[in-house]
């Protein structure tokens, strides 16, 4: 190992190391770049790379649909068009066991491809369920599950912050990544009703269908809750997602015209208001200013580590393990679920994947395929105790609720997520199908 092989080991070492004492990302991973690039390489190289990484990243067009993506989000959620949506899908599914789950699933999994914010989706969908679930005699540790499942395919769902960070890091446009990811997270959705119905079926206890006074009087009233409730978000959706899978619009600009829409949506629900207006506006710039200077100073602590020689001297040191590409690939999808529980998505995208990049390059994954196991294992990471990040957020919105019952209910969900990885693993048809149609 050279001096600056070690120097560069000792950067990563010490910024996971501050990660742990609770030091802020984005500072610390300039703090780790700037002292040890200026041992190693000199302070001059490293102020042009910094302003180098911040330059390019600013000014970058598709990061341009990060804001407009999150002021869609915020403004349709805080028009309080998930309730409308939950109730839709709770007349829709009343007669059938189980139905709460189910309603609660596709409520989360619609809002998710409209949102993509899991903190926001999980705690609407518990203030929006429990007093159901409870009159209902609903089983509590279920109802924590489908709430947790629901609430993280933000993560994987288009169009998902993610993935528009991610493409850039990986090398894969963005398109690609929102239409490779409609299959597996329609099959995760999939699964979690498939087993809530399925289970609820067998022992009714678990979630016997609404009782007469909680169901719609008639089809009539089923029909206007999904014409109000359902049609206009999923059109907003579609229109969003589709003219960028068919290649009408750039990720940018067909996000700009889904926060425009989202706006006039918001006006003709008579939910607008100027207050609501302004938090909307002040959450997006918050978050984007946020996630804009973490994927800068990432950038900048690549570029440092690769200049120091890290990246090629980890990549060899990964690839001398002379093992099977299959077992490289299970090694590394371990490594992020592992950190997937102690971390948000930003650091694990922003700084292990570039690293791992080389290895990924070598060992000739399809990067497309490789960026939706990333992707699907983040988000069982987030459903997994004991770190599990959704447990926490449902506990915070139901404080009454214990967190052994809501750890119960997430393995049961889980088991579920886990065969979506193995299908999406082992079938990588699942994720190249349709992006090889659209094409």
């Amino acid at each position: 190992m050279t001096h600056n092989e070690l120097l560069a080991m000792l950067s990563l070492v010490g910024m996971f190391g501050l990660f742990c004492f609770g030091f802020p990302i984005a500072y610390t991973m300039l703090f780790s770049g700037m002292v040890f690039g200026f041992l190693g390489i000199g302070w001059k190289l490293v102020s042009y790379l910094l302003t180098v990484q911040f330059y390019q990243v600013m000014s970058d067009s598709v990061m341009v649909a990060i804001p407009f993506f999150l002021v869609m989000g915020y403004l349709l959620e805080g028009a309080g068009l998930m309730e409308r949506l939950f109730s839709a899908f709770q007349k829709l599914f009343a007669r059938l066991p189980g139905s709460l789950y189910m309603a609660v699933i596709s409520t989360g999994t619609i809002f998710a491809a409209a949102t993509g914010i899991v903190g926001s989706s999980v705690n609407l969908l518990c203030v929006m369920a429990e007093p159901t679930m409870r009159k209902g005699g609903y089983d509590v540790r279920m109802g924590a599950g489908s709430i947790a499942a629901a609430g993280t395919l933000g993560i994987l769902i288009p169009p998902s912050i993610m993935l528009v960070v991610l493409g850039p890091m990986v090398g894969v446009p963005v398109t690609d990544l929102f239409i490779a990811a409609v299959a597996p997270g329609l099959l995760l959705a999939g699964l979690y009703i498939a087993y809530s119905l399925i289970k609820c079926s067998i022992w009714p206890k678990y979630g016997p269908p609404l009782p007469p006074e909680l169901r719609p009087k008639n089809f009539a009233e089923v029909a206007r809750e999904l014409l109000l409730g359902a049609i206009p978000l999923l059109l907003l959706i579609l229109s969003v997602l589709g003219s960028i899978m068919f290649g009408l619009a750039t990720p940018t600009e067909a996000s700009a015209c889904g926060a425009f829409a989202s706006i006039i949506m918001v006006i003709c629900y008579g939910k607008f208001t100027w207050k609501s207006f302004a938090k909307a506006m002040f959450a997006t710039a918050k978050m984007s200013a946020m996630i804009l200077v973490m994927i800068a100073s990432c950038n900048f602590f690549g570029a440092v580590f690769s200049r120091l020689g890290g990246a090629t001297y980890l990549s060899n040191l990964l690839l001398s393990m002379n093992v099977s590409p299959m077992v490289m690939l299970g090694m590394i999808l371990v490594i992020i679920f592992f950190m997937g529980w102690a971390m948000e998505w930003i650091p694990i995208v922003l700084i292990l994947i570039p690293l791992l990049l080389p290895v990924v390059e070598a060992m000739q994954y399809d990067k497309l395929w490789f960026c939706m196991l990333v992707a699907v294992t983040l988000q069982t990471s987030w459903l997994s105790p004991p770190v599990a990040l959704s447990a926490y957020f449902i506990k915070g919105a139901l404080p009454h609720w214990q967190l052994t019952d809501i750890y119960a209910g997430m393995f049961q969900y889980i088991a579920m997520q886990i065969i979506g990885v193995l299908l999406v693993l082992f079938f990588p048809v699942i994720v190249t199908w349709l992006p090889s149609v659209l094409r």
